[in-house]
């Protein structure tokens, strides 16, 4: 089973919110000083899911991301979890482009990539949690596209059968291949790179394609960012003072009380 995976580059989102700035010149949120990018985590489901595909019925993995030259990190780490290749889409025309270009333009470069049997994304990113790029690639290639994804059931060499979330449970689906699948977190547990597919990981060269290189001609529609808004919170604790237990859960009970909260 030939697998293409998508993958990208996002600011770490364990990051404390007061720590998220925006570049006011680049109109671009921009990792904090010491804090590398991170493989966006629904991609590393995706990624780990297609593995397990490829230990079951053999083919092979590529993975596929679109950015500038710091994403080879993110490539190289896809890599060392076994992935067999990786491939960079990186052209200043692509960047802060709209979901509907970087769609477009990882859809012609799994044209060119060729035989594929099974085309696995991240549900959506972490850093504008969109969704929409996947949904691009598939209506491009024309593609049956099946998302969020919390489970494979059952594999076949023709067809796949999955759980599709929906709200207070899931649909079970049989999806004829080829086809594009949005794997959501609930699906895997990533696996970690080995010590042996790091070393390989770090001889191997990336490829990097342009727009030239896809046979591709477009206007590119930018995003600009204009205004960056993170939710921060603020905690507080208040120590219940009593001479036993039973004074201190009368106190408890009297102060929850007078918050309204019983």
């Amino acid at each position: 089973m030939d697998i293409i995976v998508t993958i990208k580059e996002v600011t770490d989102p364990n990051i404390p919110p007061s720590y998220v700035k925006l570049d006011a010149q680049a109109k671009r949120i921009e990792s904090p000083f010491g804090v590398a990018p991170v493989l966006n985590g629904y991609d590393e489901n995706a990624l780990e899911e297609a593995l397990r595909l490829r230990e079951r019925h053999g083919g092979r993995v590529t993975v596929l991301s679109l950015g500038d030259d710091s994403s080879r990190k993110s490539l190289k780490r896809a890599l060392a979890m076994g992935a067999d290749a990786a491939i960079l889409l990186s052209d200043p025309v692509w960047m802060y482009a709209d979901s509907a270009t970087v769609g477009r333009a990882l859809a012609a470069a799994i044209r060119k990539i060729g035989k594929f049997d099974l085309v696995m994304c991240g549900r959506q990113a972490s850093d504008t949690d969109a969704g929409q790029v996947l949904y691009w690639i598939a209506e491009t290639l024309k593609l049956p596209a099946v998302s969020p994804i919390a489970k494979i059931a059952e594999s076949e060499p023709t067809n796949l059968t999955v759980h599709r979330l929906i709200d207070g449970g899931h649909q079970r689906l049989r999806v004829q291949l080829p086809a594009l699948l949005g794997v959501s977190s609930e699906i895997n547990e990533p696996r970690h790179p080995t010590m042996r597919g790091t070393m390989n990981a770090g001889r191997a060269l990336i490829p990097g394609w342009k727009l030239r290189d896809l046979g591709i001609a477009q206007a590119v529609p930018k995003v600009e960012l204009r205004r960056l808004t993170v939710q921060t919170r603020t905690t507080k604790a208040q120590l219940i003072d009593g001479s036993s237990d039973a004074d201190r859960g009368i106190a408890l009970a009297d102060k929850l009380h007078d918050m309204g909260l019983v």
